[in-house]
């Protein structure tokens, strides 16, 4: 299926598989935009729009029962397009605030945050989304259903959660005029031992949430 048709009049525009890549491809567009840095001033809350609207999509393919693919092996797709230069782009846009600090998985318990990047994050999305655009565009839409469902709950939705996390903190820092300074040299490639990597990160959860339940004084 080409780009002329990938939005094809005879398709109907209700349809789930329609609205989900509609979705998907508009985000792919939309991110690549905004990593050219035409407006640097309004690439955190563009990003934050972008992923919000990209996790409804993503949240209706969680909701959804099961898709199943059509044949049993997937189909090649090719060699996947690089994504080095988007990462560039981001890490370069959004230094110094590209890195931040999560939790992997908040149902294990006592686990540690972990230092990572917007730019990473939002490369390793749009590699999963073209992978399974690229069988859309083939015309293998349950193929495509699947790959995005299957995913979505296990790489890309959670990554894409973790960013906006990091984004919509940003915006409220900027917004509550709270400083980042607390943020300064957590770094994913930082020479060290995992352990002194998470002592560093659970440094900067401490200060950023404070010692008790609830949040800082402001």
């Amino acid at each position: 299926m080409s780009d002329a048709t990938l939005h094809d009049a005879k398709r109907d525009p209700d349809d789930f598989a329609v609205s989900v890549a509609d979705s998907i491809e508009s985000f792919i567009v939309a991110v690549a935009e905004v990593s050219r840095g035409d407006e640097p001033d309004s690439a955190v809350p563009f990003l934050l729009l972008e992923i919000s609207q990209l996790l409804l999509t993503g949240g209706r393919l969680g909701a959804h029962e099961d898709f199943l693919p059509d044949e049993r092996y997937e189909p090649d797709v090719g060699p996947e397009p690089d994504v080095d230069e988007l990462r560039e782009r981001f890490a370069a846009l959004l230094d110094p605030v590209d890195v931040y600090s999560e939790v992997f998985d908040p149902y294990v318990p006592r686990s540690a945050p972990v230092a990572c990047r917007i730019s990473d994050d939002l490369a390793d999305v749009v590699t999963d989304l073209r992978h399974g655009m690229a069988h859309y565009r083939d015309g293998r839409v349950s193929e495509a259903l699947w790959w995005w469902q299957f995913s979505y709950l296990s790489n890309w939705g959670p990554t894409a959660s973790a960013a906006l996390r990091a984004l919509q903190s940003l915006v409220a820092h900027v917004r509550l005029d709270q400083p980042l300074d607390e943020l300064d040299g957590l770094d994913t490639d930082a020479v060290g031992t995992e352990e002194q990597l998470e002592e560093e990160a659970g440094r900067v959860m401490a200060a950023e949430i404070g010692s008790g339940p609830g949040l800082r004084s402001v």
